[in-house]
């Protein structure tokens, strides 16, 4: 199946270095962020999962765990896990799945639903479509989707303020500009009216273009 913003993210109960847990019942009322691997013991997913594990705390401020997901079982997990905490200085404080069997990887589209077979034998190049960063909220939405090559890292810094950023629009009926950070101003969309900005803003706000209104960020 295909997948794009707006669908709702694909409910599964798997193993996890956790326990078994259905995604659904787990992510509650919080928001999601799901990030894939396409396998144990690469090593620019290695150095990723030892940042996320240090940039954890800022997740749970917001309201949002944090899952991951590797193409092996979750007895490799645990291994690699030490080889994470000593090359990086922290360890996964979150649950990796162990998709062993590829179901997780095929439900969301990043290898094909007809694919046969299981990760035995496949290398991370066979895998390497794996590599999806997925924001999802608590009503199971997906917010966003971010796709990376085998050979660059990941920035969760930006997957930190893209949250914000969908977290903000979500209770505002406002926009986010190019490199915004939290604290700027923000757009005014065009499916608010003149006359209900005005009702919405009484300190103001600025019109660049009729289809360009910025203002001050909603506490």
């Amino acid at each position: 199946m295909s997948l794009r913003i707006g669908d709702t993210a694909p409910d599964f109960t798997a193993q996890t270095t956790q326990g078994t847990l259905n995604f659904h019942e787990w992510v509650g009322d919080s928001w999601c962020i799901l990030f894939s691997h396409p396998k144990d013991f690469t090593p620019v997913c290695t150095t990723e999962l030892g940042y996320m594990a240090k940039l954890k705390p800022e997740f749970d401020k917001r309201n949002t765990k944090i899952i991951g997901l590797s193409v092996d079982p979750v007895d490799n997990h645990a291994a690699w896990s030490k080889d994470i905490e000593e090359t990086q200085g922290a360890a996964p404080n979150f649950p990796m799945i162990g998709d062993d069997q590829l179901e997780v990887a095929k439900l969301y589209d990043m290898l094909p639903a007809e694919l046969e077979g299981s990760a035995e034998g496949r290398t991370p190049a066979d895998n390497a479509t794996v590599r999806s960063v997925f924001v999802i909220g608590p009503d199971k939405k997906v917010k966003a989707m971010l796709i990376y090559p085998m050979t660059s890292g990941r920035d969760f810094n930006e997957v930190l303020r893209l949250l914000d950023s969908v977290q903000l629009t979500a209770q505002h009926t406002v926009a986010t500009p190019v490199n915004w950070k939290p604290g700027e101003d923000v757009i005014i969309p065009p499916s608010v009216s003149d006359e209900e900005a005005r009702k919405k803003y009484p300190e103001g706000y600025t019109t660049l273009k009729p289809y360009l209104r910025t203002v001050k960020q909603p506490s």
